[in-house]
């Protein structure tokens, strides 16, 4: 079973907006289910697309099952099936033994950026760059599924 073990920081803006960067990956995506003991997701990546299901996050971990799709099949099951959507960049930055994920938000959620860390246990040890900012793991509204019911526009 896959699992996903992740934690969720908030990003210094102003260190943020000084750094040079690689160019981001463009990010939309929405749900088919989007209930709290499970989300199917579909997301179109730059040029790919993916479906993931997960499973309740306890603590920091939850099950997690993520699978690459044809780019139309997710264009299609977008259309078709999903309303409100999460619009983003992401940029992925390596940081010693593990990749960072720093999503800047668009739209309804514009002026949030996150970052994200998956590892392998949830006591793994990391190093937090200076514009890594106050962790917000443990509180759902940071959550992509609970930004769409209550965007950051609405804070």
């Amino acid at each position: 079973m896959g699992l996903e073990i992740e934690r969720k920081f908030l990003v210094k803006e102003s260190i943020w907006d000084e750094l040079e960067k690689l160019e981001g990956l463009h990010c939309v995506q929405g749900y088919l289910v989007n209930e709290a003991e499970k989300t199917i997701r579909v997301r179109i990546i730059g040029d790919k697309g993916l479906i993931t299901i997960k499973g309740k996050t306890v603590e920091l971990t939850r099950s997690e099952f993520e699978y690459e799709i044809p780019l139309e099949d997710a264009k299609a099951l977008m259309n078709q099936f999903v309303g409100a959507r999460i619009v983003k960049t992401r940029y992925l930055i390596p940081i010693s033994n593990h990749t960072w994920e720093i999503d800047v938000f668009h739209e309804e959620n514009e002026g949030l950026i996150v970052a994200e860390i998956e590892l392998e246990n949830a006591t793994d040890s990391f190093d937090c760059p200076e514009w890594i900012g106050k962790e917000v793991s443990h509180d759902s509204k940071y959550y992509n599924a609970c930004l769409l019911k209550n965007p950051f526009k609405n804070w």
